[in-house]
């Protein structure tokens, strides 16, 4: 699983012309689920991310977690992570889970987030056409790959 992880004050996702989800002060989440990840990958980005320590302490250093901050998280599923920009100027997506799997592990990750968070976790709607928009804070983006852990 490949995610992209922002540091937010809101965000906030409309899917078919519908509000399907926003958060407050905390996590914008895009997520990749490539061809051969487990739920075992789900498990250990959802620990690793509601731990992370990425936002400001008293002393404006980084030593808290989403969790510390009682902050939220926004989902949104992101096939596009999964390209392959290696040959010509079309990327291959071949890497990306088949999306009826995909979004079996997305919505698990979801779940698996939801355990390890304190705040409220919200998400974007699998495979639908979304408008985005959030607002970094910081601005604070990490990139995670399951795989590399």
């Amino acid at each position: 699983m490949k995610t992209i992880i922002q540091r937010v004050t809101s965000a906030s996702v409309i899917a078919d012309g519908v509000p399907t989800g926003s958060v407050g002060k905390g996590l914008f989440i895009l997520l990749g689920v490539v061809a051969g990840d487990t739920q075992a990958d789900a498990d250990k980005l959802a620990g690793k991310i509601a731990r992370m320590r990425i936002f400001p302490d008293e002393e404006g250093r980084n030593n808290l977690s989403v969790n510390d901050v009682k902050g939220g998280a926004l989902v949104v599923s992101n096939f596009t992570l999964a390209a392959n920009c290696r040959r010509g100027n079309r990327p291959d997506y071949t890497a990306a889970a088949p999306p009826k799997e995909a979004n079996e592990l997305y919505e698990y990750f979801v779940a698996c987030l939801g355990e390890e968070m304190r705040g409220e976790v919200a998400c974007g709607v699998f495979g639908a056409s979304m408008e985005i928009s959030a607002k970094c804070d910081g601005p604070i983006t990490i990139v995670l790959d399951s795989g590399e852990m």
